[in-house]
């Protein structure tokens, strides 16, 4: 197979753990990284042995550049996944794939109107733990589907964050940040969704900073930071998400999905791997299941490498464009049913991808 050659567009917190990983890939050759703090792209191209550090025009004039993933932050990413669209390379955005639907779906009839593609993380539900619970679901061992929970919860980013402001700014917040790990888990198992509704509010209307060079400032909270939500999955299962930067600890599970013969308790959506347990009908205990084989280590960049694999097959990737909006379309209509005091009817959807299947080498897809 040829090697599709790649770009980084910003090189903050997130690059490391992309570059780390992207390069083992068998589909993948990464050729170069760019960030408007030209110092930071010089620093992590030299970091990571690659041939070009650029500014973000210098990359997307790069004739050798196939795909570009954007590590942006969030509010520029579906600028400059549009200039990496017109310059004719296909766009691999970090989540979500913008702040709200307008900029998302206008980026997607861009992309079709080019002739190119987007594609969108988080791709943690193409590893081994969120896979092996694929088959399970898929070979019936629970039965019908019946429902879901999943729950983030944790304490706010200021404690270990060294620019933790866009956190707590619209487009932020947990469900924003994380959600969308743990509603791309849900959907690759159950499907999309078909109606949401929510409640949630700003617990600390000020956050302050506590590490790093802005160590004591302080940050107005402008996004809800507690989020409970309200899922109707079209293939029939009910759904609770509940997220929340507002908690010191938790011992709610991340993910279980209940069926008519058992339960199945998910492993961190943020992983590639960790426990999966299974609660069969009459067992009256929990019982951890082997992973099926399969990406068990931090693979960050394998939805870009299933991108590049399906380009040269000319099949669907599977963390693509689609699902990316239709996470963001629940998520924007879980806030808007909280203000509305109402349920909303979600008008995407998606299709539930594939399983990844997986063969001898550890980074080689098929």
């Amino acid at each position: 197979m040829l090697k599709t050659k790649i770009g980084f567009i910003g090189c903050g917190n997130i690059s490391d753990t992309y570059f780390k990983v992207a390069g083992s890939f068998d589909a993948l050759q990464v050729m170069a990284c760019a960030d408007h703090h030209l110092e930071r792209a010089i620093s992590q191209a030299a970091k990571y042995g690659l041939l070009h550090a650029y500014s973000p025009e210098e990359l997307l004039a790069d004739p050798e550049i196939q795909i570009v993933v954007n590590l942006t932050p969030p509010s520029a990413h579906a600028q400059v996944a549009l200039a990496a669209l017109e310059a004719g390379k296909h766009v691999y955005n970090e989540k979500p794939l913008a702040m709200d639907r307008n900029e998302a779906k206008h980026l997607l009839q861009f992309a079709e109107s080019k002739g190119l593609r987007v594609g969108c993380a988080p791709d943690t539900f193409l590893g081994a733990g969120l896979q092996t619970c694929r088959k399970l679901i898929d070979d019936g061992v629970i039965g019908v589907p019946v429902g879901a929970t999943a729950f983030m919860m944790r304490h706010g980013p200021e404690d270990w964050h060294p620019n933790p402001d866009f956190f707590y700014q619209p487009g932020g917040g947990p469900l924003f940040d994380v959600g969308p790990y743990y509603l791309t888990a849900l959907i690759a198992l159950l499907g999309p969704v078909k109606q949401v509704t929510g409640i949630e509010r700003i617990s600390f209307p000020e956050r302050t900073i506590a590490s790093g060079p802005k160590q004591g400032s302080k940050i107005t909270v402008r996004t809800p930071t507690h989020i409970a939500g309200l899922m109707e999955f079209s293939s029939g299962p009910t759904g609770m998400i509940l997220t929340s930067f507002d908690v010191w600890g938790s011992s709610l599970p991340h993910i279980e999905i209940y069926g008519s013969e058992g339960t199945l308790s998910l492993p961190d959506p943020n992983t590639f791997a960790g426990p999966v347990r299974l609660w069969r009908s009459g067992s009256g205990e929990w019982e951890e299941v082997p992973l099926v084989p399969g990406f068990k280590e931090n693979s960050r960049s394998l939805g870009v490498a299933d991108m590049a694999h399906a380009i040269q097959t000319d099949h669907p990737h599977r963390a693509n464009g689609r699902m990316g909006y239709h996470v963001l379309d629940i998520m924007e209509s879980i806030h808007q049913a909280s203000m509305q005091d109402r349920h909303l009817e979600i008008l995407s959807t998606c299709e539930k991808p594939e399983p990844l299947q997986h063969i001898d080498q550890k980074y080689h897809l098929d």
